[in-house]
């Protein structure tokens, strides 16, 4: 077999994202397949790839019908580009859209392809509705039966509770335990206090405020459904009107609130990578290169505290490949499931006792005036696959205004998994 392993840097070239809408609000209509094409259209526009023929589209959805198992190709074929384009699903829940950018990037590196496009979209108010496990039982021993009078008996067991459908399921299989519930533990097990949180999460809502007044996002979005920005930003948000919110998971000692916890979210995000040749040939400017990757995962089973903090190993084992500096990144992206998560996560980095714990020396403190210079998921809200783009776009972006630098970004997932990368101009 021919060796193609080239190595090839890995660029990216451009972005598009829907503004994120908080469920059961303006893309109640909208389903996945929807909102992906929506925007991968966008990026086709603004890119101007009507009819080209990428390497490769890969993205995903966290919550997706059993009808959307081609969800990124069937989307593919509803966008202008070629349908000669190629097009995979895959999924690593909140950390799907860089993991989608990590497989592309891998393509472009090793001469696989020369250019292909990292995608993720969800939508929370589309959610499957299934039957409930009785009912679902019943009816397959009904199909099986091989007469009329057989049939009547077995639906004969039904009762009309067994009609209702079954809801959702929002808690890790391993634990019986919500996202909240896993991180109210982390708040206190970490010492994160309430002011805190809300300090950070009134921090986020003023940093993005600022990125729609300076128009940062002028050439980042496809307004969908009358929608022009992020409809969860609050920008008159204020500490008194945080302090009172009431808590929502533990309603006696938590701290973890509406305001300091991300909402439910639908929306879609969008990235075109390539190598630099093929930037070259159609003359597009180069808005940052992808250097490091890592995907981690913890133990959170034994010490549900950790849940979302696998980016502790993601970021140290990378930074070691690395050879840098932690301290010398001109911009970070953390993404901010809740605040709890994002200042743990800091503290243990800091923190020697913490970081040894982990098996590790600490990183150090960062500057806090470089973390999401311009808000993030607090603020701009969750689509849970969607997010990882919106976070490595915002960070090529400020990178390529900046005209020179380095950018780390992390990402924290349910599973216990996380991902890191170091993106650089």
């Amino acid at each position: 077999m021919q060796n193609n392993f080239t190595n090839e840097r890995v660029a990216i070239i451009g972005y598009n994202r829907s503004p994120f809408a908080r469920i059961n609000t303006d893309y109640l209509s909208l389903g996945n397949q929807d909102m992906l094409t929506h925007v991968l259209n966008g990026l086709i526009e603004r890119y101007n790839l009507h009819g080209a023929r990428l390497g490769e589209v890969a993205g995903g959805a966290v919550i997706k019908h059993t009808r959307e198992s081609s969800l990124v190709r069937e989307s593919i074929l509803g966008t202008a580009l070629s349908p000669l384009t190629p097009a995979v699903d895959l999924q690593q829940a909140c950390a799907t859209g860089v993991e989608a950018a990590i497989y592309i990037a891998n393509k472009i590196a090793l001469g696989q392809i020369d250019s292909g496009i990292a995608c993720g979209v969800d939508s929370t108010s589309n959610v499957p509705i299934v039957v409930g496990e009785k009912l679902r039982t019943i009816l397959l021993e009904a199909h099986r039966s091989k007469n009329v009078w057989s049939k009547v008996k077995i639906f004969a067991k039904l009762r009309p509770r067994d009609f209702l459908p079954a809801v959702p399921g929002i808690k890790e299989s391993r634990t019986s335990m919500s996202m909240g519930d896993h991180t109210e533990l982390t708040a206190k097990f970490y010492g994160i206090s309430r002011e805190e949180q809300d300090f950070y999460a009134m921090q986020s809502h003023r940093k993005l405020a600022k990125a729609y007044q300076d128009g940062f996002f002028s050439d980042m979005l496809s307004p969908l459904m009358g929608l022009e920005s992020d409809n969860n930003l609050r920008r008159d948000t204020t500490m008194e009107k945080l302090s009172k919110l009431k808590t929502s998971f533990d309603p006696i000692n938590g701290s973890l609130t509406a305001g300091n916890s991300t909402p439910f979210t639908d929306g879609a995000s969008s990235l075109l990578l390539s190598s630099e040749r093929w930037a070259r040939e159609r003359r597009l400017p180069v808005k940052a290169y992808i250097s490091f990757a890592e995907v981690a995962a913890i133990e959170y089973v034994d010490h549900p505290q950790n849940l979302l903090l696998a980016p502790v190993y993601a970021a140290n084992r990378m930074m070691g490949r690395s050879g840098y500096d932690f301290q010398s990144f001109d911009y970070y992206e953390i993404h901010e499931a809740f605040a709890a998560q994002v200042l743990a996560t800091l503290k243990i980095w800091e923190d020697k006792a913490l970081s040894n714990s982990f098996g590790f020396e600490p990183l150090g403190k960062i500057d806090m005036n470089r973390l999401n210079v311009y808000g993030g998921s607090l603020a701009a809200a969750h689509p849970f696959a969607a997010t990882g783009g919106r976070i490595i776009a915002t960070l090529a972006k400020l990178l390529y205004q900046k005209g020179t630098g380095r950018g780390f970004l992390s990402v924290c997932a349910a599973g216990g998994q996380g991902a890191t990368m170091i993106l650089e101009r």
